[in-house]
């Protein structure tokens, strides 16, 4: 868990408002009981996460890939190459959806705005260093050539919603 209180607050405020404003279908698949706290979705957020993210072309048609996330700060992180199709149009239009599923035991679904970390030529975010070495210890320093290969974003959510029915089994205290 990398998040601090005021990270735990910001996420905690924004689940419960996204299932506030959630469509009453929704609220009846998760609601108590089936649902985590900020907290608790950072205990299970570890590692990488195999991403489903959701883009959009020009002509507005949608788009679904794979990505590896890491959900650190409360945000869900990704990369892919300067070259995909995602980065493009990711790079025209920002907006994006991504979902992470565990079978029937977990399902994270979040829709926001995504941010350019390291852009090309341009100035990185202020936290890239950090993230870089997270992710150069993670995928080895070597893995990619980290300022012209990949591009990594993270994902500003304006919406999230987490089904988790057990979060004991999700733990393995069950």
């Amino acid at each position: 868990m990398r998040e601090t209180p005021a990270e735990l607050n910001e996420l905690q405020t924004l689940l419960d408002a996204s299932l506030d404003r959630s469509t009453s279908h929704l609220r009846s698949i998760i609601g108590p009981g089936r649902t985590l706290t900020a907290e608790q979705l950072t205990q299970v957020l570890t590692g990488m996460c195999t991403l489903a993210v959701s883009t959009v072309t020009a002509k507005g048609e949608p788009r679904i890939s794979g990505v590896d996330g890491h959900f650190l700060h409360g945000k869900w992180h990704f990369g892919t190459a300067w070259t995909a199709a995602k980065a493009r149009h990711l790079a025209a239009r920002p907006a994006a959806s991504v979902a992470y599923m565990r079978g029937e035991d977990l399902g994270v679904f979040t829709h926001g705005t995504v941010e350019i970390l390291n852009p090309l030529g341009g100035e990185p975010a202020a936290d890239w260093p950090e993230l870089r070495l997270y992710l150069a210890d993670f995928y080895g320093d070597h893995a990619f050539d980290w300022d012209a290969e990949v591009v990594y974003y993270r994902l500003h959510p304006h919406w999230m919603t987490v089904y988790a029915p057990d979060f004991a089994k999700l733990t393995g205290t069950a």
